[in-house]
């Protein structure tokens, strides 16, 4: 009897350490969502809300994967009175990103204050495009650091999944320093930039910044809860994929 039972506790005591070892094994990867603040890109539009529907529809799809294990953070200035732009700007303009103005930091330097505090693996910005005429989608990556073509290769399959599921036109992956727009600049390169996906300012080595939609072309799908869910999901089942890849190379 005293055999059976010493069996019995030896088995136990090796399947809950097999459990833990397993449970141990799934790495936790931290990822930040910037969804815009923008509230001011279109006429009877609010990028704020499209960009956040997309973002929380992600955040919210459980996928149980064996390799990975995500912490999830979100970083929105909206609404906030101690920050100048916080519902407003361009991620390309000095005066709205790295400037402070009367003694305020912007919304962006704010929500990537908050980002770095986390430590991200991944940062993703979700926006949408304006004035292209184009029911599309654009994928942007940051020029010039050492993880350019992985980011270049993430973004490339995030914008491939959203294209999948919509009727959305897959326009490929760009860099920030080709766009011409506006006035920042990466201090490093001297290039232009987009103040997001910096590597001086943002400390995640992956860091890829989507642009879903135009607010004219596609503002059906993007006022469309059913559509921008889809978006969400999409984009949130192949980042898992990319990571679960990354992680058993």
């Amino acid at each position: 009897m005293k055999k059976i039972a010493l069996l019995i506790l030896v088995f136990t005591s090796i399947t809950t350490q097999s459990f833990k070892n397993d449970v141990t094994k799934r790495k936790k990867l931290v990822v930040v969502w910037q969804p815009s603040h923008q509230t001011d890109t279109g006429k009877d539009f609010s990028e704020a809300a499209t960009c956040n529907a997309i973002v929380e529809a992600a955040i919210n799809l459980n996928i149980d994967d064996d390799k990975i294990k995500l912490k999830e953070y979100k970083v929105r200035s909206l609404g906030r009175k101690d920050l100048h732009h916080a519902d407003s700007g361009s991620n390309t303009v000095i005066a709205h990103t790295s400037a402070i103005i009367d003694g305020k930091k912007s919304g962006y330097a704010w929500e990537l204050e908050r980002s770095n505090k986390r430590k991200p693996d991944v940062f993703i910005s979700v926006h949408n495009n304006g004035g292209t005429k184009r029911n599309a989608v654009w994928g942007y990556i940051h020029y010039g650091d050492k993880y350019e073509q992985a980011n270049r290769e993430l973004a490339a399959r995030l914008i491939k999944a959203i294209a999948s599921v919509t009727t959305l036109e897959n326009r490929g992956v760009l860099l920030d320093s080709t766009t011409g727009r506006n006035n920042y600049r990466c201090s490093k390169t001297g290039k232009l930039g987009f103040y997001s996906l910096d590597e001086n300012v943002n400390n995640a080595p992956y860091r890829v910044l989507l642009e879903v939609g135009d607010n004219a072309a596609s503002r059906e799908i993007l006022l469309d809860p059913v559509q921008r869910k889809k978006i969400g999901e999409a984009i949130k089942r192949e980042l898992i994929a990319w990571m679960a890849e990354k992680e058993g190379q």
